[in-house]
């Protein structure tokens, strides 16, 4: 893209990634307007004379500077989601990422009936002892970017459900991307400074989480039996004793 070249919006893109996965037919609304005036995207017609939408150089340079964005993102995300469980590891607990856990939730029309959410928490952990009154689950919950974090406050069903699963519950920042004063009060903070430092994360508390006496339901413990736990860190101390 030259310096001139406006900005591409995320729905722009979105459209975009979505006709170059398609055969390209197309909606006639004003985005599809836009995208041909800018010159993302151009017009042909088949021999049967049906018209359909193809992307032009430009409009796959444009896609592929979003992919690269979204790449960063992630990785940056998966960066701090593995530091974030080695920290929990060292502080005594059991860690596992990318669960898919069940949350029950009571109806907003009829509080009696629950209604059941599917939640992902970045880091769900219990402590690393044989009682089960003494688990104390907790959510790590994990935001590098602030447009992600305000969507998801925007959500209020997935934070339900974390709170539901877990007896404290923590949003982990990337340290600018927000406030304490932003996060609902029922959630504890915690900023990660240095995120790109080459390993020099810190973490700076923001605001304690509070606690509450929870033991994992039965399909909590299923979905835990299932799954693979985070492996435990090598102590960087001991890492070369065993090429001597």
């Amino acid at each position: 893209m030259s310096a001139t070249s406006p900005r591409p919006t995320v729905i722009q893109i979105r459209r975009l990634r979505q006709l170059w996965r398609s055969a390209g037919w197309p909606c006639q609304d004003m985005l599809e307007v836009e995208l041909l005036a800018l010159g993302w995207l151009e017009r042909q017609r088949d021999l049967h004379g049906r018209e359909t939408l193809r992307l032009t150089a430009p409009g796959i340079e444009v896609l592929h500077l979003g992919l690269q964005k979204n790449r960063t993102a992630r990785d940056r995300h998966e960066d701090l989601v593995a530091r974030m469980a080695i920290e929990l590891q060292r502080a005594g607990r059991v860690a596992w990422r990318g669960l898919s856990l069940r949350a029950g939730l009571p109806r907003e029309d009829e509080p009696a009936r629950m209604r059941w959410v599917n939640a992902m928490p970045d880091v769900y952990s219990v402590r690393n002892t044989t009682v089960e009154d003494y688990l104390e689950p907790a959510v790590h919950e994990i935001k590098v970017s602030r447009a992600d974090l305000l969507s998801e406050l925007r959500r209020p069903a997935k934070s339900q459900a974390y709170l539901a699963l877990s007896g404290q519950c923590w949003y982990v920042l990337r340290a600018g991307i927000a406030t304490v004063e932003e996060i609902p009060p029922a959630f504890g903070v915690l900023f990660a400074h240095d995120l790109a430092g080459g390993g020099s994360l810190r973490f700076e508390l923001g605001r304690p989480a509070p606690r509450r006496a929870m033991k994992p339901d039965f399909a909590t413990w299923m979905a835990l039996a299932k799954a693979t736990p985070e492996p435990a860190p090598l102590d960087e101390g001991q890492d070369l004793l065993g090429e001597a």
